[in-house]
């Protein structure tokens, strides 16, 4: 039974040069998306406790309050639940901030990337540094404690001294959580059909992310996830959702949901999708080889690793026998864990290598 929700927000005013998402940026399609959204909800949302609801993007902070309302207002949240929106530097002042507040959001994910004005011009973000601090200050005074900053890393002609800095500035704004991602160059982005120059190889990629571990680990962050730094207690309950590999619901553009089984996906275009709301592109149940497989390779992506009692339990399948060569040959990559078995740190650098060994078994 899902216990988490995603919306999409699907809206942006320009789209990252270094983007694939998918976006658009037709706004005055914004109201009539929402209500596209709303009878979504109206038919597949079943009343459940949520743990977790999490508003992304696009952005959705290109959304009046109001209208978030009342998609918030569909939902019943559990006393404790954590409520996440996704927002940008430059859509959010003090007034807006208190509104999301207001309504219902405890957590803010902020889409800042880096403090390097040049290099946010280079990317094609549409804010500055000073308004990142501006956002935190104002998030903060609005009565938000837990904030999550983005950082991106290898990007081009950033060096390892400029994400020494960003770490720094970072941590000055006292925060509770980081996600960190390398640069991906990917097809359906602009940097996917004009090659930018002067992009850091995998090695110096490699030790940015060694290094970016090494500062925050040592600063009062745990990783609990390949990308995700987190103070104690502040880790992204939505996202934990995802690894370890529960039901949620999706809904909006392009979603992607888990329910009774079934993996689904809504339609990637606004029209489709605003025409036919409470249909889904694509479904299919999985089999048990194949939530075997998901169990794994998303349990590895956790600090804490796959958790062999939770596979005995779900699947009849003992971990340790089944995959005893695999675990013996990267064995200078995989540690024992209490709960069962977890990548270290350079394991975690060469997961896209390993895993998908335990396909092929």
């Amino acid at each position: 039974m899902p216990k988490a929700c995603y919306i999409h927000i699907p809206f942006c005013k320009k789209k990252c040069k270094y983007c694939s998402f998918v976006s658009f940026n037709n706004l005055n399609l914004i109201t009539g998306y929402v209500y596209s959204l709303l009878k979504e909800i109206n038919e597949s949302y079943n009343g459940e406790k949520l743990d977790t609801l999490y508003f992304g993007g696009g952005t959705p902070s290109l959304v009046s309050v109001e209208l978030l309302s009342k998609v918030v207002n569909k939902f019943v949240l559990k006393e404790n639940s954590e409520v996440t929106i996704e927002v940008n530097p430059d859509d959010c002042s003090f007034d807006y901030l208190s509104g999301l507040k207001n309504i219902g959001f405890n957590r803010l994910s902020v889409g800042s990337q880096t403090f390097n004005d040049d290099l946010l011009k280079l990317i094609g973000r549409r804010h500055n540094s000073l308004q990142i601090y501006e956002t935190v200050n104002n998030a903060k005074k609005a009565g938000f404690k837990n904030i999550s900053l983005d950082l991106i890393y290898g990007l081009p002609t950033q060096t390892l001294q400029m994400i020494k800095e960003d770490l720094e500035k970072f941590f000055s704004l006292d925060i509770q959580h980081i996600s960190t991602y390398g640069l991906k160059i990917e097809g359906g982005s602009y940097w996917g059909t004009h090659n930018p120059d002067n992009v850091p190889d995998d090695d110096i990629q490699a030790d940015m992310y060694e290094g970016v571990n090494d500062f925050l680990t040592q600063t009062g962050f745990k990783r609990y996830e390949v990308s995700n730094f987190a103070k104690e207690g502040y880790e992204s309950r939505h996202n934990l959702t995802y690894w370890n590999n529960d039901e949620y619901y999706g809904f909006g553009v392009s979603a992607h949901g888990y329910v009774d089984g079934v993996r689904y996906s809504n339609y990637c275009t606004l029209e489709e999708y605003m025409e036919h709301p409470t249909k889904h592109e694509y479904g299919r149940i999985l089999n048990e080889q194949e939530k075997l497989e998901e169990e794994i390779f998303l349990g590895f992506r956790k600090t804490e690793g796959v958790n062999v009692n939770k596979i005995k339990q779900k699947f009849d399948v003992d971990f340790e026998s089944k995959y005893k060569k695999i675990l013996d040959k990267y064995s200078d990559y995989i540690i024992k864990t209490e709960q069962g078995y977890a990548f270290n740190l350079k394991g975690t650098m060469l997961s896209n290598e390993i895993l998908p060994e335990f396909i092929s078994d």
